[in-house]
């Protein structure tokens, strides 16, 4: 059996990194492991025109990021967490976070996407999948389930009516 004793979570503050948090958080409460939450903020673009090169700054306010990332919690009080804000490149911040902390496991959402989405936008998810030093547990966020009472979903759970 692994023995899980530091997990760590990358999260963008996304809808997959909730779904992710969650599931990391009942790990670390099974395993009684630390749980290192971690976000990454991308550095300022550097603009090359002619002999000219010009910083754009992100547009992100640190202080109240690092707030939200505290906003971040699990229900169970027993479980020790760490918060921590990097900057860098999203996959090469996880990869060496998940080294420096020498955690046993990663757990990070994931869009899901397949083919040219996928080839277009490149995945984190599938970066550190590829090069991590430990297990990597990706968590795809559920469609979400048509009910009978959506009336734009009504056909497309039903199908068509025979009569």
């Amino acid at each position: 059996m692994l023995a899980i004793r530091s997990i760590l979570h990358p999260t963008d503050f996304s809808d997959r990194s909730e779904l992710a948090f969650r599931v990391a958080c009942s790990l670390a409460r099974d395993y009684g492991a630390r749980l290192i939450i971690l976000h990454v903020v991308e550095p300022p673009l550097v603009a090359v025109g002619g002999e000219q090169a010009l910083m754009v700054p992100p547009v992100v306010d640190l202080e109240a990021l690092g707030q939200k990332l505290h906003e971040l919690h699990p229900r169970d009080s027993k479980v020790h967490v760490e918060h921590r804000v990097i900057e860098g490149d999203a996959a090469t911040g996880i990869l060496r976070a998940a080294d420096e902390t020498k955690c046993n496991v990663i757990v990070m959402g994931t869009h899901g996407r397949t083919g040219l989405g996928r080839l277009l936008m490149g995945s984190v998810a599938e970066q550190v999948v590829r090069r991590a030093p430990c297990p990597v547990v990706t968590v795809k966020t559920p469609l979400p389930q048509p009910s009978e009472s959506s009336p734009e979903l009504a056909g497309v759970v039903a199908g068509p009516r025979k009569g």
